[in-house]
């Protein structure tokens, strides 16, 4: 059976990708063996949805399903967007695009020329890059190092790239590589953090550690528990190893940052309230598609 995931025809986030994936079916499904994305005129993709849409097709050609990439306005429309954040870079070379793949790599080529842009980096757990958590955080500071609060800003995308990156190996248990990126929209105002992987997922880790060390948060749903893994460091390692992605959120709560977390089959969307992420004003969407993984989006608020 034939998957085709189309894009709407204007600017794409997280949110408006998971609707089109929705919309098209579970492409992971054991009866689809051809899945087609396509892109038509109008269609551009932001960084969130770019690197979780780079996770799934990655995922889908490992698992043996024919992928193929339909860009209707060729490398003048999306797909040189994609080109420029090296979307292309990382992509299974199996995965067929129409019209044909880029000449050149245009992260390759331009790379840092855009202080707004960090293009997509590799997290491979066989060959860990220590140093990637402070260019990704460098090349931030490029764009906003004049700010007033440049200092913390700093230190908070350190704290929130170097904790994310290390959710991937804690939890990821996968041979395919994660991702991150970033970049600022709306003359800076607007900062998105991507942080994305095809492992097992946050809860499927967690999970078990928790029914023996802490009853009482094993009965929680998973959206509760969710909340509590950013607000109190909950870890399958224990809780002395947990501490990474709460203090993630504290430094992005500073920021009024949105977050995002697709889980394999569930999406929660986390707003501050009160200095901190509540469960009670969280926006939970069950039963999705089957997405390998844990994928993270802080969009921080940085205007006036």
């Amino acid at each position: 059976m034939l998957c085709q995931i189309t894009l709407p025809p204007y600017w794409v986030d997280a949110s408006k990708l998971e609707r089109a994936i929705h919309t098209a079916g579970h492409p992971h499904n054991s009866d689809v063996y051809e899945v087609l994305i396509h892109f038509p005129i109008g269609c551009k993709l932001m960084i969130d949805a770019a690197i979780r849409l780079l996770s799934l097709v990655n995922q889908l050609a490992s698992a043996t399903r024919r992928v193929r990439l339909d860009f209707e306005e060729g490398e003048t429309g999306t797909m040189g967007y994609l080109n420029r954040i090296g979307f292309f870079d990382h992509l299974d070379p199996s995965i067929g695009v129409t019209p044909a793949r880029p000449a050149y790599s245009g992260a390759e080529r331009y790379r840092s020329s855009n202080t707004g842009l960090v293009e997509i980096a590799r997290i491979n757990k066989d060959d860990r890059d220590q140093t990637l958590p402070t260019r990704l955080t460098e090349a931030l500071m490029r764009s906003y190092g004049q700010r007033a609060d440049a200092a913390e800003l700093e230190g908070a995308a350190w704290t929130i790239f170097a904790e994310l990156i290390d959710n991937v190996f804690s939890h990821s248990q996968s041979p395919l590589d994660g991702y991150a990126a970033l970049q600022s929209y709306k003359g800076g105002e607007r900062l998105t953090v991507a942080v994305s992987d095809s492992g097992l997922g946050i809860m499927q880790t967690l999970r078990p550690a928790l029914q023996s060390e802490s009853p009482r948060l094993a009965s929680l749903s998973d959206v509760e528990l969710l909340v509590e893994v950013f607000r109190q460091g909950l870890s399958r390692h224990g809780a002395d190893r947990g501490c990474g992605l709460k203090g993630s959120a504290a430094k992005a709560i500073k920021f009024r940052a949105d977050l995002d977390v697709r889980l394999p089959n569930q999406r929660v969307l986390l707003t501050p309230a009160r200095g901190a992420y509540q469960a009670n004003t969280a926006h939970c969407y069950e039963q999705l598609p089957l997405v390998w993984g844990t994928h993270i989006g802080f969009v921080f608020n940085l205007g006036a």
